[in-house]
C-alpha cells in the first residue's frame, strides 16, 4: 500500500505562486489624506468598508479571542476556506471570494491537511488560500513579508494570524504594558489600513470571566483598544456550542449562537436570538410561545406544552420575568421583554439583533460540509 506524499514545509518565503520569478513592482499607493476642514470632510465621499464576512468581519484589525480549546482555530480556518472559495461563512452568510493568507503558526502541515480534509468533505481545496506555518514576528520582518504577499495578491480579502502571540515580538524596553500591547497590534493595523483588508488576530482570554466580554481579552486594554473590532468566542449553554460576541468601529454590536459539528470541524450559525439557544430547552420553548402569543397566562403556555406540568411552567415564567427574559403585567399576563431585548445567558448583557444579509435555505457552494468521518479530538 503506497504512502501519500507528505506536504512540504510551508513558510512565507517559499509558497509557490503563479507570478513570474521577477514580478513587476506593485503599483504605488497614494497616501491617504489626514487633514480636513469640517466642510471639506462633510462634502467628501468615502467608499463603504470592505467586508470579508458581511456584518461580522470588516476591513481593519479584527481581534478573535476565546479560551483554549473552544474552537478558535477551527473557526478561523473555516472562515479562511469560505472566503478563499467564495462560499458561505458559518454555512449561512454569502461571502465574496478572494485570496486569503492564513498564518497557522502553532500547526504542522499534517495537522492542517487533516483539518482541511474534514472541513472540505471531499470538495476541492481553494487555490486562493495560502497556508503558512513559519513567519518572523512583526518587528523582525514579519510585516514586510505579509506586505510582500499582499503586493503579489492585490485582490486579497483576508489575512488570518493564528496566533497573535507568535507575531507580536518582544516588547520595547522602557514602555508601559498598555503601550507595548497597543504598539504590537499597531503593526497589523498599519497593514490592514494600507491595503484595505481584514486582518484577524487570534488571541486568548483571561481565565476569570466578566460581564463585559471586552475586559476578558488577555493582556491590557491596549490590545482591544487598538483593534478595529473585537470578537470573543465563548462556550454556550443549551443547544449552542458557542456564542460569538462582536463589537467594533464599523460593526454593530451583536451576539451570534453557533453550533460546532465535530465530524466536519465546522461552526454553523443558528437562527434566531442567542437566548433561544443558550437557555434550557423548557425556557426556550416558553419564550418562543410567548413571542408568538404575547399576553398569554401560564395556564395557556402549559396547555401548549403538555410535556411540562403547569406548576413547572408557572415557576419558569416567574423566574424568566425576574431574569428579564419576559415581562409580566398586573393581571398576570406575560409578554416578550421588548424594552430590554433578549438577554444572553452567557454574558447577561442585552442583545440586539443586527441586520444581516438574507440567508438562502441551501448554499450553492457551501464552504464546508456538515458531515464526515468521526473525530474524537477536541476543538482547538
Amino acid at each position: 500500500m503506497s504512502t501519500p506524499n507528505p506536504i512540504p514545509p510551508l513558510h512565507l518565503y517559499s509558497v509557490p505562486t503563479d507570478q513570474p520569478s521577477t514580478p513587476a513592482a506593485p503599483p504605488k499607493r497614494e497616501r491617504p489624506r489626514t487633514a480636513w476642514t469640517a466642510d471639506q470632510l462633510m462634502a467628501a465621499e468615502f467608499p463603504e468598508p470592505k467586508w470579508a464576512v458581511p456584518g461580522i468581519l470588516a476591513e481593519g484589525v479584527n481581534l478573535l479571542a476565546g479560551p483554549p480549546k473552544v474552537g478558535k482555530s477551527w473557526l478561523s480556518l473555516g472562515l479562511a476556506l469560505s472566503v478563499a472559495g467564495g462560499g458561505h461563512a458559518f454555512d449561512s452568510i454569502p461571502v465574496q471570494g478572494g485570496p486569503v493568507l492564513y498564518l497557522a503558526l502553532e500547526d504542522t502541515p499534517r495537522r492542517l491537511q487533516t483539518r482541511m480534509g474534514k472541513m472540505l468533505g471531499g470538495q476541492p481545496a481553494p487555490a486562493g488560500l495560502t497556508l503558512v506555518t513559519e513567519c518572523p514576528p512583526f518587528p523582525q520582518g514579519g510585516s514586510d513579508a505579509i506586505a510582500a504577499w499582499l503586493d503579489r495578491n492585490t485582490e486579497a480579502r483576508l489575512v488570518v494570524i493564528d496566533v497573535f502571540a507568535k507575531m507580536r515580538g518582544q516588547a520595547p524596553q522602557g514602555v508601559s504594558a498598555y503601550d507595548a500591547d497597543y504598539a504590537a497590534v499597531g503593526y497589523a493595523k498599519r497593514i490592514a489600513d494600507h491595503y484595505g483588508i481584514a486582518v484577524v488576530l487570534v488571541h486568548h482570554v483571561r481565565k476569570a470571566g466578566s460581564d463585559d466580554f471586552l475586559t476578558e481579552v488577555s493582556g491590557t486594554n491596549g490590545i482591544a483598544g487598538a483593534a478595529d473590532a473585537t470578537l470573543v468566542l465563548k462556550r454556550g449553554r443549551g443547544q449552542a456550542d458557542g456564542v460569538l460576541h462582536v463589537t467594533g468601529r464599523d460593526v454593530d454590536e451583536a451576539e451570534y449562537a453557533l453550533q460546532f459539528h465535530k465530524a466536519a470541524g465546522a461552526w454553523q450559525m443558528l437562527d434566531g436570538p442567542v437566548s433561544d439557544h443558550t437557555i434550557g430547552d423548557t425556557r426556550a420553548a416558553i419564550l418562543r410561545h410567548v413571542r408568538e402569543n404575547p399576553g398569554v397566562r401560564p395556564k395557556d403556555v402549559a396547555a401548549a406544552m403538555p410535556e411540562v406540568d403547569a406548576d413547572t411552567v408557572r415557576r419558569y415564567c416567574s423566574r424568566m420575568a425576574e431574569a428579564g427574559q419576559l415581562t409580566k403585567d398586573t393581571s398576570g399576563r406575560y409578554y416578550p421583554d421588548t424594552q430590554h431585548g433578549d438577554v444572553s445567558r452567557v454574558s447577561d448583557c442585552p442583545v440586539t439583533t443586527p441586520d444581516l444579509p438574507e440567508r438562502p435555505g441551501q448554499p450553492k457552494t457551501p464552504s464546508v460540509r456538515l458531515s464526515g468521518p468521526n473525530d474524537e479530538r477536541s476543538a482547538q
